[in-house]
């Protein structure tokens, strides 16, 4: 597996393993086994987790993880998030962030943080300048070696950027779906030195042959993932042009005798900025072909086919996250909300 530096002394693998699905939102979670499939993770050389203190259960297992397989816990990174709760933010102060992180050390079993990346709900409600400045006093001390953001639009991430907040890294949805972070966000980031660590690069497993070819599905959908990039489709296009998008995606699959995940990510992990992409994981099922991304390099005449065939419909609008942060939109309705409250 292929890794790249977001800072000259921190380095990690461009394939991430996600944690969100572990959260209890994708169906019924045998924690044993979450345990060995990310052994068999990081002997595959994807040495970086990401997870979250809203993602409920996943870095106590993690920290379980690091417990039972004490060599392998060695070589891996692990990121997490400060998500306050939407019904505190008018609220945060030093206790309530000081909390959080040392409540996240405590759960993955370590002295210091990898990498905190930074989540505030609602931008109208102010502190989150502060916030993220007191999120670089716990750097400062040692609890967090690096920080990050999550979900930022360019306005206010520049606001965290001139207030003095070092951040290396911005997590944000990218995918042959939702080009959003172009333009830009690529040419902030470029000029700041924040990578883009990606989530969503195959939609929640909508980018893959098991729906080429299928009918639309009807709601109720089977998982949290598949409710909110069903919602994304619709914004691009709807299903009928999702369908000649997987079309174009698997004729040039063919090409490399891989499949059509492996093609999205792969242009994802092309594009301006992009460090890594977060695969959603809940078991080892589909390893192999993470894998074989590390081997699949799309050449000029296949990133410039997709580019061509994104160009002739619809797009999604806006910023980074800018149409998820309406909750009484299609997007922010499926949200929650709290569920960060220390306990």
């Amino acid at each position: 597996m292929q890794t790249i530096s977001l800072t000259p002394e921190y380095r990690i693998s461009r394939l991430i393993k996600g944690g969100w699905h572990l959260a209890g939102g994708h169906g019924p979670v045998d924690t044993q086994q979450a345990l060995v499939d990310m052994a068999q993770f990081v002997e595959s050389g994807i040495t970086t987790f990401d997870c979250a203190d809203i993602y409920t259960g996943v870095e106590q297992m993690i920290g379980d993880f690091r417990l039972n397989y004490p060599a392998l816990a060695t070589k891996l990174k692990v990121h997490t998030k400060f998500v306050p709760d939407l019904d505190r933010l008018g609220s945060v102060d030093s206790q309530y962030v000081e909390q959080i992180i040392h409540r996240s050390m405590k759960r993955l079993g370590v002295d210091q943080l990898d990498l905190v990346q930074f989540h505030w709900w609602d931008f109208t409600v102010p502190g989150y300048v502060e916030a993220a400045l007191e999120l670089s006093r716990l750097q400062k001390i040692g609890d967090i070696c690096h920080l990050g953001v999550t979900n930022f639009d360019v306005a206010h991430l520049r606001e965290l950027h001139q207030a003095g907040v070092a951040i290396v890294a911005h997590q944000l949805q990218y995918s042959v779906l939702d080009s959003r972070p172009s333009g830009l966000m690529t040419e902030y980031c470029a000029a700041a030195g924040i990578g883009f660590l990606c989530y969503g690069t195959v939609a929640g497993g909508f980018l893959s042959e098991r729906w080429l070819g299928v009918a639309e599905p009807a709601h109720p959908l089977a998982n949290r993932s598949l409710t909110k990039y069903k919602l994304i489709i619709d914004d691009f296009g709807g299903w009928a042009r999702f369908q000649d998008l997987l079309r174009v995606l698997k004729q040039i699959a063919e090409n490399h005798q891989c499949d059509i995940a492996t093609i999205a990510s792969a242009y994802v992990l092309a594009q301006p900025q992009v460090s890594a992409a977060i695969i959603g994981a809940t078991n080892t099922a589909h390893l192999p072909s993470h894998l074989r991304l590390a081997n699949v390099a799309l050449d000029s005449s296949e990133i410039i086919r997709i580019r061509d065939f994104l160009a002739t419909g619809p797009h999604l609008a806006g910023d980074v996250y800018e149409l998820e942060r309406d909750r009484d939109g299609r997007h922010g309705r499926i949200m929650k909300y709290n569920l960060s409250t220390p306990t």
